[in-house]
């Protein structure tokens, strides 16, 4: 199974932190989609920023 993950929001005024997370997850423009693998350590990262991004799963 791998996570369509899309920004919503933008990272404006946002912690440091959880800039350098949606980095790390590919993304740095609201509107921007980036699909990976459904691991924990992903799925950790989300958990820091749900509030900025929309996750679909999406079926091999």
């Amino acid at each position: 199974m791998e996570l369509k993950v899309t920004q919503i929001r933008s990272s404006i005024g946002t912690k440091p932190k959880q800039r350098g997370t949606l980095r790390a997850l590919g993304l740095g423009r609201i509107g921007k989609s980036h699909v990976l693998p459904d691991r924990p350590e992903i799925r950790g990262m989300l958990a820091k920023v749900p509030h900025l991004v929309e996750v679909q799963e999406i079926a091999d």
